[in-house]
């Protein structure tokens, strides 16, 4: 025991830095000047809070615009591209090796530079899908069977100069490892690419919900500070706590319309471009598909069945039609198609008309493709080849035509959504930097206006 009966225990326990912090915090509220201070800070928090988030938030969906615009839908389209280039490659070294000795050095040109345009889209992709596993996958998957591919297409070339049957046995081993696995990889790389874009949309179009609720309760807490402030004073207006609404309200309103204006324009660039754009490509891949099988019908000449003994590749080019275009080999395209489908996305006649002539060379390149099956059906070899790769009159003419068509259709799309997109993106402009003063304002505002209540009692 201490001297007086003390407890030593009793007398050795202290209070902490808290408890006394906030027994001044309790006595600093129970008088008006008090009272005055801790009002002021909440309010310059708050203010301060909202400019905060709204700084945050629209930065952050700015970002996911930017990169709607110059990183996703930029690699979507690469990676289509890279399954174009493919597919093309592929149906023209088939149609150069139906034609034998007189593959024509533009037919050669073209294969080259298919396989060159895919290598350097490979490369591009590689430096720009950094964080997609599933991406790095896909292109490490093509970088390596890309040169498998091209010698075997080069060996099938070799014995088919030298008139040997072996060339088309390698033709079609070239065949089948495009079918199963680069192209397979390559749709993987557009699937992977495009659910990114997806991401970076929803992202750009997320409603601002912090933010906003900042806002509100800042204009909140400033509404009830000057309706006491005029309670007790009888004083209609305190010019800082005025400022300080007046400039929480300006960025609401800036963020709320904003917001609204750049969803619009994302939303606009979705439904007039990215969509249009996903479809417009499925149907130029559809196009290059039914091509390439075309011309393997020719090479293989039935021997590729299915298990129905039906010609492999003729299955494969129907089925590529079909969906192109629809069942039927006259008429308009089908609604749930891939042309039926691009007309109903079009939303101006220039989008349409390219879509529109489209589909009338389809109907075209049915017709003649009917032709050349009957003649090889009828054992005249001769005549389908020439229905298939010869000039005006061919399917060949035909294809080029449709695939021209589409390219044509694509590049409007893209500047239709470029165009809605940056419109989007421009709404936000300047709105993070903007939050940011008129936030510091607002706070000093508040702080102001209080300070001159502080005055009174002084």
């Amino acid at each position: 025991m201490l001297p007086g009966g003390a407890d030593p225990a009793q007398g050795a326990r202290r209070r902490t830095a808290w408890a006394d912090g906030v027994d001044q915090l309790r006595a600093t509220a129970t008088t008006e000047p008090g009272r005055l201070r801790i009002i002021g800070a909440v309010l310059a928090f708050l203010v301060l809070a909202f400019g905060a988030a709204t700084a945050w938030q629209v930065a952050d969906r700015s970002a996911a615009a930017r990169d709607v615009v110059e990183r996703s839908q930029p690699l979507t389209a690469d990676a289509a591209d890279i399954y174009r280039s493919l597919a093309d490659a592929d149906t023209t070294a088939a149609a150069g090796f139906l034609a034998g000795g007189k593959e024509t050095q533009a037919t050669r040109d073209r294969y080259e530079n298919d396989i060159a345009t895919a290598a350097r889209l490979l490369a591009k992709a590689s430096s720009n899908t950094s964080g997609s596993d599933a991406a790095a996958r896909q292109i490490g998957k093509l970088n390596s069977l890309l040169p498998r591919y091209t010698g075997l297409v080069e060996t099938a070339r070799t014995n088919n100069r030298q008139g040997l049957p072996l060339g088309g046995a390698y033709l079609r081993y070239a065949n089948a490892q495009m079918r199963d696995e680069l192209l397979p990889a390559a749709r993987g790389l557009y699937t992977t690419e495009t659910a990114r874009l997806s991401e970076d949309y929803d992202a750009a179009k997320a409603w601002p919900w912090l933010a906003l609720a900042t806002g509100v309760l800042a204009l909140g807490a400033l509404a009830w500070a000057q309706r006491r402030n005029y309670r007790c004073t009888n004083r209609v207006f305190n010019r800082g706590l005025l400022a300080a609404t007046t400039a929480s309200a300006v960025v609401l309103l800036w963020l709320v319309a904003g917001h609204s204006v750049a969803r619009s324009g994302m939303n606009t660039s979705y439904e007039s471009g990215a969509r249009s754009l996903k479809v417009l490509n499925e149907a130029r891949i559809d196009a290059l598909q039914a091509r390439g099988d075309e011309n393997l019908t020719l090479v293989a000449r039935g021997a590729v069945v299915t298990k129905d003994q039906q010609d492999f590749y003729e299955v494969g080019y129907r089925t590529g039609m079909r969906d192109l275009a629809g069942p039927g080999r006259s008429g308009a395209a089908a609604a749930d198609s891939r042309l039926g489908t691009a007309l109903t996305l079009a939303d101006d006649d220039t989008g349409r008309r390219p879509v529109r002539e489209a589909v009338e060379t389809v109907r075209q390149w049915q017709a003649r493709h009917a032709e050349a099956r009957t003649a090889d059906d009828q054992g005249d070899y001769d005549r389908a080849l020439a229905k298939v790769i010869g000039g005006e009159a061919a399917t060949g003419q035909s294809f080029d035509r449709v695939d021209s068509r589409l390219a044509q259709a694509l590049a409007h799309e893209q500047q239709q959504f470029r165009r809605a997109a940056d419109d989007g993106r421009g709404a936000l402009g300047g709105l993070v930097a903007g939050a940011v003063v008129l936030a510091v304002l607002g706070a000093t505002g508040a702080v102001l206006g209080i300070g001159r209540r502080l005055s009174e009692y002084r």
